[in-house]
């Protein structure tokens, strides 16, 4: 089966192929003879109700700074391609959301991976807490006095912004930390959404585990243990990649989440887990495929792509 496939994504000269999980899906789909597209979010327009981006042809190669080849630039109806891989990574703004919205226009008739309407109501620090028995404890708010509360409740605590990126401003703060206040003031200025506050897992010295699901079944996982003087453990951020099993209690948590990942379309799935407790299900731009492969585990691409085959093929 051939497929004509169109890839949203960010601007593929900018990307560290070494680690990126859309080119490793990039390179499965050419090394399948799939015809391949690409374009940038900002290229979307939506027409007397069809949807148009401004696409160019693509060819890959696994060679750092010397990846990819652009062809010339030509407008086209979105629902003439087959698939359409949602590949932008966030942050997860207005400008994320719209383009869920003008994707929806296209799906199910052509197959976007993953499922727009699911990707904008399933944002990976909300979705999560539908399954709070699974979580440690955690509070979601911007209310001073409630986050007070759980501090003194539970000691050591994480804030991070509920729509923050690549560990991207996370601080622990311990019950007595001084700098509580101040950091409190500053994330009230600078936002208007509300943090995620948890629990301190002192398991994430042990690492911060990526487990990968492929249309709501394990694919493979790989444990990010962070630097010495970091309590990220983001790859982006300095954390050391690890080979990695599943314990029992992990393979629970893929049995619980399966169903729900499956009824959404939410077919390439990144959950993290920290001693043994779920804090994250990232569906809007997941990555790992190359670490896990470059430890020896399974090609993620490939299982990804066996799964889209099959369901253009059931149509």
């Amino acid at each position: 089966m051939r497929l004509n496939v169109a890839v949203q994504m960010d601007a593929i000269e900018r990307i560290n192929i070494r680690g990126d999980s859309t080119f490793a899906l990039l390179l499965e789909a050419q090394n399948r003879a799939h015809g391949l597209s690409y374009y940038m979010p900002d290229q979307l327009a939506l027409r007397d109700g069809k949807v148009s981006a401004t696409v160019r042809a693509i060819v890959v190669r696994d060679i750092a700074g010397d990846h990819f080849t652009l062809g010339e630039p030509h407008r086209i109806d979105l629902s003439s391609f087959d698939v359409v891989l949602l590949r932008q990574d966030p942050p997860f703004d207005l400008a994320y959301i719209t383009t869920t919205h003008m994707l929806d226009r296209i799906h199910p008739r052509t197959l976007v991976v993953n499922d727009p309407s699911h990707v904008r109501n399933a944002p990976e620090k909300v979705f999560v807490t539908e399954f709070p028995d699974l979580m440690p404890p955690t509070l979601v708010t911007r209310n001073l006095e409630t986050i007070k509360a759980f501090r003194n409740e539970h000691g050591d605590i994480v804030m991070k912004p509920l729509y923050g990126l690549g560990g991207q401003a996370v601080f622990r703060l311990s019950r007595n930390d001084l700098n509580f206040g101040s950091l409190y003031d500053l994330f009230a200025t600078m936002s208007r959404e509300p943090w995620v506050v948890q629990k301190f897992l002192p398991a994430v010295r042990e690492g911060d585990k990526r487990i990968i699901l492929v249309d709501g079944e394990f694919a493979g996982a790989i444990n990010r243990v962070p630097a010495a003087d970091d309590l990220r453990s983001n790859m982006v951020r300095g954390g050391t990649p690890v080979a990695t099993d599943l314990t029992d209690r992990e393979r629970h948590i893929c049995e619980r989440l399966g169903p729900a990942l499956r009824d959404r379309g939410l077919l390439f799935v990144g959950i993290d887990v920290i001693g043994g407790f779920l804090t994250e299900i990232n569906v809007t731009s997941p990555t790992g495929i190359r670490a896990v492969k470059n430890f020896g585990g399974p090609d993620i691409a490939a299982l990804i792509w066996d799964k889209i085959e099959a369901k253009r093929a059931a149509k």
